[in-house]
């Protein structure tokens, strides 16, 4: 009589709920805070399950490693190129979409309730989620004062894909009628390569001329794409 006992199948890969509790990502978390997980853990969380060959935490991995480990490379993908992912439907990629919209909220959120732009990155962080997804040129203007506090935040142009129409005027108008001592502006470029053309450099100028006249500072201009910025300040053209 030949007797059968189970064997451990050396080809078996455990699912998350045969982890240690430890090990586990929402119980990690819990009991050792977000700092304690990686990136793929906290995609996991969000994934909340992975599939019959692969746990959640392997496909994070596996989507994260598509986009060269990069988390704002996998924060601009689209719907569509996320659900490309092997494993991965419209909910898991709806999750992950809307959790990176919240954390580019969450950011132009902190900036703009402190009221004061202290620096370029604080610029970028309010004006990313305005300009970064358009699909045609926008121009804005942020107006401040002598502390550098936000007075307002007005889109004073908008045009194709290669060019916003822009009224020099208006600008001077509403920093003149806010009080106004320092001007930030902003247009984005939907086409690709955040390097002024020759037409920003001349509108530039021609800004920084007309807001010198009323003694209000011209302080950056800064263009943006995607992730990527250009600021004739950090250039030293400004």
């Amino acid at each position: 009589m030949t007797s059968h006992h189970s064997r451990p199948d050396p080809y078996h890969k455990l699912s998350i709920p045969e982890w240690s509790v430890e090990d586990r990502p929402r119980e990690k978390y819990a009991t050792r805070g977000a700092s304690a997980l990686s990136n793929a853990e906290l995609i996991a969380i969000l994934l909340r399950t992975g599939s019959n060959t692969e746990s959640a935490v392997d496909m994070a991995k596996r989507l994260l490693a598509s986009c060269n480990n990069q988390l704002n490379v996998l924060a601009d993908k689209k719907l569509f190129q996320l659900m490309e992912t092997k494993g991965i439907g419209q909910a898991k990629a709806t999750t992950l979409m809307a959790a990176f919209e919240l954390s580019k909220r969450l950011r132009a959120e902190r900036v703009t309730e402190a009221q004061h732009i202290r620096s370029i990155q604080d610029v970028v962080e309010v004006m990313q989620d305005k300009l970064a997804p358009l699909t045609h040129e926008e121009f804005w203007v942020i107006f401040l004062n002598q502390a550098s506090k936000i007075l307002n935040i007005s889109q004073l142009g908008k045009g194709g894909l290669s060019s916003a129409i822009v009224d020099i005027r208006l600008i001077i108008r509403e920093a003149v009628i806010l009080g106004a001592t320092h001007l930030i502006v902003c247009h984005n470029h939907p086409s690709g390569s955040v390097h002024p053309s020759s037409q920003d450099r001349t509108l530039t100028k021609q800004i920084c001329e007309a807001a010198r006249l009323m003694n209000i500072q011209l302080t950056d201009h800064i263009i943006l794409h995607k992730n990527t910025y250009y600021s004739f300040l950090e250039e030293g053209i400004l």
